[in-house]
């Protein structure tokens, strides 16, 4: 860890708890989506290993779970789906519609 990050809180984010400012922080340090190498394995204070994407601000390093609605929901990011949210409002960063989901649908 660089003497600049040594000062920052570290928060881990998971999904649901993720707010437009972080997404935007996550579409802005990676546009074409993360990839392994961009992936920070550790363990959490319960002894769980978490695989997670850094992101920072002036005072706060974000460790964001990975996951496939992370990656969905910033492969379909548009900023002007959160204009009538906070930037720290949780509930605006909804649950992509993964495939899946949809054809189960259709079996009625």
């Amino acid at each position: 860890m660089n003497r600049k990050d040594q000062h920052l809180k570290r928060v881990i984010v998971d999904f649901k708890k993720l707010t437009p400012e972080i997404l935007a922080l996550l579409v802005e340090k990676y546009p074409d989506g993360y990839d392994e190498d961009h992936i920070i394995t550790f363990r959490n204070a319960k002894n769980e290993i978490i695989d997670a994407v850094e992101v920072t601000t002036e005072d706060t390093k974000y460790l964001v779970k990975v996951s496939t609605k992370l990656a969905v929901t910033m492969e379909n990011y548009d900023e002007d789906d959160y204009e009538d949210y906070d930037d720290d409002d949780p509930e605006a960063v909804q649950d992509p519609e993964i495939a899946d989901e949809a054809e189960d649908d259709d079996d009625f």
